[in-house]
């Protein structure tokens, strides 16, 4: 097992899979995970808020569980209104990482595709800081998009 490490970063439950969400402060982590999990719900998908701006993630038997950090556990961000408490998951174990980047080749190489945190290989799509791009990230975590499916 890996010493576990404290990320800038937020994730989300959707069904039986994490969603760790990465970028700079600003690139719009924690409206990707509100626009997420507003989505799932909406077409009948269990979907929860596991953290919002530092997540404790650490390798266990071979995967990747993220937790929220206390005191930020059940509070999320909300651009403009300020911080807010919303129900939780504890822990969720990492199935994709969404990395928000400010500048990005037009075709990824291949590898971008994964990356490795805490000894722990997990596919990893990169996307434009600030863009709306729920549906994508919906479709990658359920398999649909062949950046998940051709590790």
């Amino acid at each position: 097992m890996s010493a576990g490490e404290t990320l800038h970063a937020g994730c989300v439950l959707i069904g039986e899979a994490g969603l760790l969400i990465r970028g700079a402060s600003g690139s719009g982590k924690s409206t990707l995970a509100r626009e997420a999990v507003s989505r799932a719900r909406q077409a009948g998908r269990f979907a929860r808020l596991v953290s919002d701006d530092r997540t404790r993630i650490e390798a266990r038997h071979g995967r990747l569980v993220a937790h929220p950090v206390v005191p930020l556990d059940g509070c999320i961000e909300v651009f403009g209104l300020g911080i807010v408490r919303q129900s939780f998951e504890p822990a969720a174990i990492v199935r994709l990482v969404i990395d928000l980047c400010e500048d990005l080749p037009r075709y990824p190489d291949e590898e971008d595709r994964r990356v490795s945190l805490c000894g722990v290989m997990v596919p990893r799509v990169r996307m434009q800081a600030g863009a709306i791009s729920t549906d994508i990230v919906l479709g990658c975590l359920s398999g649909v998009c062949d950046t998940v499916v051709t590790l």
